[in-house]
Formats: structure tokens, sequence, C-alpha cells
């Protein structure tokens, strides 16, 4: 019988007072220890995410619905080529041939819709990206979109760990990165769409705060800004975290100060460039609005939803039926979620960004079934569900996430890609 703190041959020595603990500077070693703390990070995510991503290749072929639409629109000649439509499409097309940034009227328009889309809707970053991965490995813009998806995916599930991990422990960690994996939205991870990076960015961002690494939290926190527009709740989330740490003067104020000055200048300066380029301050929101009936509402929308769906009506605006039940499940499970994670008392940063980034979805007119994606990168609401299922020994473990895998190839991805508008 061997207790916590010994060995069969007796308990470890303890170093000489004054003499460091020895560090491993051995490559092999560090990588050993390495490939053990992250190794089953990255192999639950991907055997989930795995499974789930078979399941939704395997609906597309059998129902076949996707042979008959245009490419551009959840459409193509292999199911694989349904990743790279919708928004995909439009980053393959700024990946090629970059940015027109421009306010162009439909002739004769009077309803919604009255501008030409255009590709300045869509944020620098991931194209980017894409670019970059084209030009050094000779991939086409869906091979290189789909690489960096992928590869940021498991980024993101590394800093869900991490931050998870920070507040119950490695096991909790372990489930979060596989609740991440097999959330509602969950099919946008592995395919042309900045989710991945967004949350990659996000997770790692709320770390850094949270280990009180503010010039990295800054940082990161820019170049999220770069990805999506709702990068400004986690500027908020960092500003809030930084002066309350300042305030209980756990921190001077020079770093924080530093890192909030940082972190808004990506979103900004993105913003900034594309309403100079179109000679209008103004011109991404009036893009939004004109090209993808997208605008700041105060929540009419989402209520219109929440009031018609279950009473079985579906006469609002952009209703598609059953991806729009999934939306009101999902936007339903986050206040619940919500004050589960603040029972928790978990560091500020995490809650202003759940909160805030919930009621910037919930208060925006747009496709209400894309809800679930957009409520994707809202990682934190995974740490109450972790810290519960952690109790859970491993079998029983295995086979929650692993039937959640099985049947997020439909909901998080058929159901997105197929019977909505992702």
């Amino acid at each position: 019988m061997t207790t916590l703190g010994t060995s069969r041959t007796g308990p470890a020595p303890a170093p000489a007072p004054g003499v460091p603990a020895p560090r491993f500077t051995d490559p092999r070693e560090r990588l050993r220890r390495a490939a053990a703390r992250y190794g089953p990070v990255l192999a639950v995510y991907g055997v989930l995410k795995l499974v789930g991503f078979a399941v939704f290749m395997f609906l597309l072929d059998s129902a076949g619905d996707f042979r008959e639409k245009h490419p551009r629109f959840g459409g193509g000649a292999h199911t694989w080529d349904v990743l790279g439509s919708w928004d995909g499409w439009w980053y393959q097309q700024i990946a090629v041939h970059g940015y027109d940034p421009a306010l162009e009227p439909v002739p004769g328009a009077t309803g919604l819709i009255t501008l030409k889309g255009n590709s300045a809707a869509f944020f620098p970053l991931y194209p980017a990206l894409m670019r970059m991965v084209s030009e050094v490995t000779g991939l086409g813009p869906y091979g290189a979109g789909m690489t960096v998806s992928v590869v940021f995916s498991f980024v993101a599930a590394l800093g869900i760990h991490a931050v998870t991990a920070r507040l119950g422990g490695y096991r909790a960690g372990l489930v979060a990165a596989g609740l991440w994996a097999v959330w509602p939205g969950s099919g946008a991870e592995w395919a042309v769409y900045s989710e991945s990076v967004y949350a990659a960015l996000a997770a790692w961002a709320c770390y850094a705060v949270m280990t009180r690494h503010w010039l990295t939290a800054g940082v990161l926190t820019f170049t999220a800004g770069l990805a999506r527009p709702t990068a400004v709740t986690l500027v908020a989330a960092l500003a809030v975290a930084g002066l309350l740490a300042v305030w209980r003067r756990e921190e001077r104020l020079r770093r924080p100060l530093i890192a909030v000055v940082i972190a808004p200048l990506g979103a900004v300066g993105y913003l900034g460039w594309v309403g100079y380029r179109m000679g209008d301050w103004g011109g991404y929101n009036k893009l939004q609005d004109g090209a993808w009936a997208h605008k700041f509402d105060y929540g009419r929308h989402t209520l219109d939803v929440l009031t018609s769906v279950p009473v079985g009506h579906f006469d609002y605006l952009f209703a598609m039926p059953l991806e729009d039940t999934i939306g009101v499940g999902v936007v339903l499970l986050v206040p619940v979620l919500t004050v589960l994670l603040m029972r928790l008392r978990p560091p500020v940063v995490l809650v202003v960004y759940t909160v805030l980034s919930y009621l910037m979805v919930m208060a925006t007119q747009q496709y209400f079934g894309n809800v679930s994606r957009y409520l994707l990168p809202l990682f934190p609401l995974f740490v109450p569900l972790a810290l519960a299922m952690r109790r859970l020994e491993w079998p029983s473990l295995a086979t929650v996430l692993g039937t959640a895998a099985l049947a997020s190839g439909s909901y998080a991805g058929y159901v997105l890609f197929e019977l909505g508008v992702p």
C-alpha cells in the first residue's frame, strides 16, 4: 500500500535547504512531460470531435440534399465541400482576392436587403491565417482554411482545459475539453469558419488574466479583435478584471492599464479602416444591416422567436424550425449554467465575458438558428458541468460524452449547415 507523497521504496528525499528544485532541461524529458500533460486533452477532444464529424459526413451523404444546392449555399460535389460554403465561401474569397470595402445598393431594393454583400463584413485575422498557410503549404484556400480551423480547435481545447483545470482540477479540464467538442454549434469548429480561432484566443486571454499575465492578455485580446466583433466583450472583461485587481491592490496600475489600452485596438483598427475605405465611419454597421439584416435591436427579434417557437409558430423573420428549436434550447440553457458558474465564484473575467457575450447575441437581429454557433465561444459555461461530471467513473463519462459526440453530428453539424444557415 502506498500513500500520497511516498513510494514503494520510501518517501522521496526533500531537497536541501537553499537548494532550488531541479528543473528538467533535457528536451526529451520536457517533451515527455508535455505529452503526459497535454496528450490526454488533445486525445479526448480529437476522438470526440472525430466521432461527431464522421456522423455529420455520413448524414450529409445519406441525405444527399447538398448535391442539389449551390456550392455557395450548403452545396457542392462532395460532402466536405459543405464545410466551405456560406461564410466559408466569403473567407476563401478574401484569402485569394483581399478586400474591397464598399456600400453598393441593390438596384430597386426596398426590403430588408438593400445592399450587396461585401467581404468587409468579415474580420481579417482568419483569412489572413488562411493566406499564410496556403503560401507555406501550397494548399488551396479551402484546405488552408480547414487546416487553420482544425489546428486552432485543438489550441482552444487546451485553453479551455487550462482555465477549467485551474478552477476544478485536471480531470475537470479534460471534461471541459470534451464538452467543447460536442457543444451545440460545434460543427463550425472543423469548417471554414472563424469560431475556433476566436475561441482559442478568448480562452487563452482569460487564462492570462487569471494568471496575471496582463500584457499577454492584452495582446491576445487585441488579436481576438481582428477575428470577430464580439471581442468587445473580451475587452470589457479584461478591463473590469484589471480595474478590480488594482482596486484590491493585487496589482499596480501600470500593467493592467497597458493591457486595457492595447486590447481594443484590433477591432477598433479594423472598423476604422473599413469606415475610411467606405467613406462612412458607420459603414461596417450599415453593411451588416443592409446586406445581411444583422443589427442591434435590443432583443426584439429574440423575444419574437422565444414567444413563437414554444407555441409552434414559425412566422417570424428568418424562421428555420428545427435549427431555431435547438437555438431556443441553447438560449434558455445559458442563464441556468451562468447561475451555476457564478455560484462557484470564478474569476470576474469569466463572468463578465460570459454575460456580456450572451447579452450581445441576444440583443442582435440575425438568423436566430445561428445562435448556437454565436454562443459557442462561451466556454466558461462548461466549467460547472465539468466540475459536476468529473465525479463520474471513466466508463460512465465515456458513455455520456460519446453519446453526445454521436448526436452532435446531427444537432451541431447537419442541422446547422443543411437545415439552417450557419
